[in-house]
């Protein structure tokens, strides 16, 4: 067995690509398969792994948009009920911590508690939060569901820029570099979740495709 038939595309990558496929793309693993042991047989394995990486953005980005223009307005609608899900359930978690620290007067006996719970406690609890909803989007949105969910992180990534534009221009650069981290946290956590949801489908999908 020669070096270069021992050479294997990164893991994550494929996995990557393997979330966004779906049923009628699975040749698409197989054809990167095939032009990355070509090229690193001919040019090395460095070559070949970012030549991969590459080919792997561009895959997850074609998949994204010609999946969402193949049910574009279903999609639509789990992505804005998603949006609204987010809306009414991120509050709840600040008012149950508050009402925990009001009920037990924490800021009055424990003041480090009530910072952490009232600063990062909140975040973390948004954090699990966007998990949930990511679960939410991911399993309304079978066979589609990194596609509803990306769309709906990319939703939360855009109006954070809009708002990142007006701290700036207003000179709060504190609140944006307070803010920021915790927000690609929740976009993360609402990812992964879905794909999750991906990974476990899978199997069940890939059935349902050979029956």
């Amino acid at each position: 067995m020669t070096n270069e038939s021992r050479i294997r595309p990164p893991q994550v990558a494929s996995w990557l690509v393997s979330l966004f496929a779906s049923a009628k793309d699975e040749t698409l693993q197989g054809d990167l398969l095939e032009e990355f042991s070509l090229l690193a047989s001919n040019s090395g394995a460095s070559v070949a792994q970012r030549w991969y990486w590459r080919q792997t953005l561009r895959s997850i980005v074609h998949l994204f948009v010609s999946e969402f223009r193949a049910a574009p307005w279903s999609t639509a609608a789990i992505v804005v009920a998603g949006f609204f899900l987010t809306k009414i359930l991120f509050p709840l978690p600040e008012k149950a911590i508050f009402a925990v620290i009001e009920k037990y007067r924490i800021f009055d006996s424990h003041f480090d508690l009530y910072v952490f719970f009232a600063g990062d406690g909140i975040a973390l609890s948004h954090v699990i939060t966007s998990m949930l909803v990511g679960c939410s989007v991911a399993l309304a949105a079978r066979r589609k569901e990194m596609i509803a969910t990306g769309a709906l992180a990319l939703m939360f990534c855009g109006m954070t820029a809009l708002a990142s534009l007006v701290w700036i221009a207003r000179g709060n650069t504190s609140m944006l570099w307070s803010t920021l981290p915790w927000n690609f946290a929740d976009w993360i956590a609402m990812l992964s979740a879905a794909a999750v949801i991906r990974t476990l489908r899978s199997p069940e999908t890939h059935l349902a495709s050979s029956a």
